[in-house]
């Protein structure tokens, strides 16, 4: 931390205690149960972590987005689950705070930042999911009102959300047609399926969010019609940087864990930590998450300048770092054996964990399609 300004270690510092005593000891545990951990996450908030780069006149932290990163790589160190479902929870409110008027931003946010209440995103659909332009789920103005049908899919927090953030086709084809509505969970129509079974991510819950002429008021509606994909694509830069850091303080975690288990083990007559080709492989990860680690660095704080380049560079960063975030624990597990395959040493949840990281908010190859048109220059 010898390049960070003192408020920022004294912020990284209190959220390392935080994740080390709050949700390292019952990650696993978490994991195993399926269990989402609703009063942890309400003492995050009392630590202003709903609301991290949210203004400070509804109840955020009013932080940089170069701060978000660095809480974010040591809330993954505790738990990459909960980890990544505040960096959601964050993209929403932020999303809210961002493009809601005044009223919106007093009627929604102060509860969403303290983490009282909680928001889930509702882009992707059965049949949308890389192309979040072509989504189908409609809202059709009816008087003050619009109403809603449709299916989302793989929601986190759906159906312990109190809030959710809908993009929905008000217009016609294409991204211009996409308006971001906020629907209630009080709201009749709206449903939940089946908590699904995954690889990862146990601790928290996700859901396909179901409309069925679901109607909420037109005030409820965010920005002006067909803004809502715009906003969506805004909000998502920030929350794929957040997310790339999930990944690397998950590695990191795991990263860490092996370097002491080679210094402890011998094979061969030899210290483990002595065997050339796994100092080289060590050499490799940890070179790996401190590229990414400034990589997300840099692209945050081009971020919160608003640079125009700023979306390729949240594009890349996320790319990498969840690319060597996943590599470093996979490799964790290697270098730990039969003992890394077992449930109690905690490396194979970290590798499910960051695993589904290289698709969420935007799978890295659609990174990768971004990052090369903006280098081809091409649409």
């Amino acid at each position: 931390m010898g390049d960070l300004a003192t408020e920022q270690r004294a912020l990284v510092e209190t959220v390392r205690d935080f994740a080390q005593t709050e949700l390292a000891p019952h990650a696993l545990e978490w994991d195993q149960a399926k269990h989402f951990p609703v009063d942890t996450l309400h003492r995050a908030g009392e630590l202003g972590l709903g609301g991290i780069c949210v203004a400070e006149d509804v109840g955020g932290l009013g932080l940089t987005h170069a701060d978000a990163v660095l809480i974010f790589e040591e809330l993954a160190a505790g738990d990459p689950s909960i980890a990544a479902y505040i960096s959601i929870h964050n993209m929403v409110v932020g999303m809210i705070d961002q493009n809601g008027t005044d009223e919106q931003r007093r009627r929604f946010v102060p509860a969403l930042a303290a983490m009282q209440s909680f928001a889930s995103f509702c882009l992707t659909e059965p049949g949308a999911g890389s192309d979040s332009a072509a989504l189908t789920t409609s809202a059709v103005r009816d008087g003050d009102e619009y109403v809603l049908n449709g299916v989302k899919q793989f929601t986190s927090g759906a159906g312990s959300s109190s809030v959710y953030f809908v993009l929905a086709r008000t217009g016609e084809a294409g991204a211009t047609g996409i308006s971001a509505i906020l629907v209630p969970l009080e709201a009749p129509g709206l449903s939940f399926g089946a908590n699904e079974r995954k690889m990862g991510w146990n601790a928290q819950p996700t859901r396909q969010v179901i409309f069925e002429n679901v109607r909420v008021p037109v005030d409820n509606r965010i920005g002006a019609e067909g803004a809502g994909f715009a906003q969506a694509m805004r909000g998502l830069s920030g929350g794929r940087i957040n997310i790339g850091a999930c990944s690397v303080g998950g590695g990191q975690w795991a990263l860490d864990k092996t370097v002491r288990r080679l210094a402890d083990r011998q094979a061969f007559g030899r210290p483990l930590a002595a065997q050339e080709a796994l100092v080289f492989e060590i050499a490799d990860r940890g070179t790996d998450l401190q590229t990414a680690r400034l990589l997300l660095r840099h692209a945050a704080q081009a971020l919160d300048a608003e640079q125009a380049d700023a979306t390729v560079l949240c594009a890349m960063a996320k790319r990498h770092a969840t690319d060597a975030g996943f590599a470093a624990a996979n490799a964790a597990l290697q270098l730990h054996g039969g003992y890394g395959y077992l449930a109690e040493y905690g490396i194979e949840k970290v590798v499910r964990d960051l695993r589904v990281h290289q698709i969420v908010e935007g799978a890295n190859e659609i990174m990768r399609l971004i990052v090369g048109r903006a280098l081809l220059d091409t649409p």
